[in-house]
């Protein structure tokens, strides 16, 4: 089993954060620190089930924005939800996914590609 990575988020001299990081934040600097998010609880803000996903994804597809509140702060996430038995508002936590996409259903080759990352369960 792989070891979880961090969902991480960046913080920057402003007090924003951004997810996923960007070199350069809203205040027009560089990150000062990052922050898991995979240790916070979201809610839900919308959601939506794709059934014309791409080679290797899930059909269907449920993908979902999420927003967590960092310390007052929000900072809002796009990903897949593990289910379709969701709400608008409902919390959701990230859940470490070793394998999001099927590798070798793309053009490319599957060692050059990494598709671990999170879904969002409800609680």
């Amino acid at each position: 089993m792989t070891e979880r990575p961090p969902m991480e988020a960046a913080r920057y001299p402003d007090g924003s954060l951004l997810y996923p990081s960007h070199p350069v934040g809203p205040d027009g600097n560089a990150p000062v620190e990052t922050v898991d998010l995979s240790e916070y609880t979201a809610e839900v803000i919308t959601w939506t089930t794709s059934t014309a996903t791409p080679p290797g994804v899930r059909e269907p597809n449920h993908i979902g924005i999420v927003e967590f509140d960092v310390e007052g702060e929000p900072v809002r996430a796009i990903g897949q939800l593990t289910t379709d038995d969701i709400e608008i508002g409902q919390t959701v936590e990230p859940v470490y996914v070793e394998q999001l996409r099927e590798p070798t259903a793309g053009i490319r080759e599957p060692e050059s590609q990494s598709w671990d990352g999170y879904r969002f369960a409800p609680i």
